[in-house]
């Protein structure tokens, strides 16, 4: 815990998705939040087929989805939204000419129903 999921559209060809899951997972580290960096689960996604509303400019989008155990405070959760949102904006040079949309999303996991275990630890 927690599950970090980013979804970058396929026009953003600067965007370095390793870098991108290492500086989030830092910022994560960083936050305090969490008991152990190897509790820290990220993923990246690029989504080759998407539409961002209905013009036909050149549009795209960086999604960052954070899953977390539940009970933290709406405090917290702005935080770490923030923080997440801060890294996602400084990943690469923007391409000219394209409207990107950043955006951070906080879940809950409901803690009762949440089952872990760690195999070769």
């Amino acid at each position: 815990m927690p599950h970090l999921h980013l979804e970058y559209t396929a026009n953003l060809p600067e965007l370095n998705a390793d870098v991108a899951l290492i500086r989030l997972n830092n910022t994560l580290v960083g936050s305090g939040q969490f008991a152990a960096e190897f509790d820290i689960k990220s993923r990246a996604v690029k989504v080759e087929t998407f539409k961002v509303g209905t013009a036909m400019a050149e549009r795209a989008f960086v999604h960052v989805k954070l899953a977390v155990l539940s009970g933290r405070s709406p405090q917290i959760k702005q935080q770490l939204s923030e923080s997440l949102l801060a890294v996602v904006k400084d990943l690469c040079e923007w391409p000219a000419g394209v409207e990107v949309q950043l955006c951070v999303e906080i879940l809950d996991i409901d803690r009762d129903s949440y089952a872990k275990t760690a195999i070769g630890v």
